[in-house]
């Protein structure tokens, strides 16, 4: 199973959920959804904009257990 660690992430960034989707141009809503990792799937776009708004690499928010 792949678990998202995206909180992790924005804990260590001091980003809050509301300035994160902002800079990433998608929904509160929708970022919610990853963040709580009820999502079912996530196209490479936004990954690359959660990557390139959190100064991070993918492995950094995502996990395999």
């Amino acid at each position: 199973m792949i678990r998202i660690t995206l909180d992790v992430m924005m804990a260590r960034r001091k980003m809050s959920l509301t300035e994160l989707a902002d800079r990433v141009g998608i929904t509160l809503a929708n970022l919610s959804i990853l963040k709580t990792g009820k999502a079912k799937a996530i196209r490479f776009s936004t990954l690359d904009a959660l990557c390139q708004a959190l100064e991070c690499q993918p492995g950094d928010i995502l996990e395999y257990e």
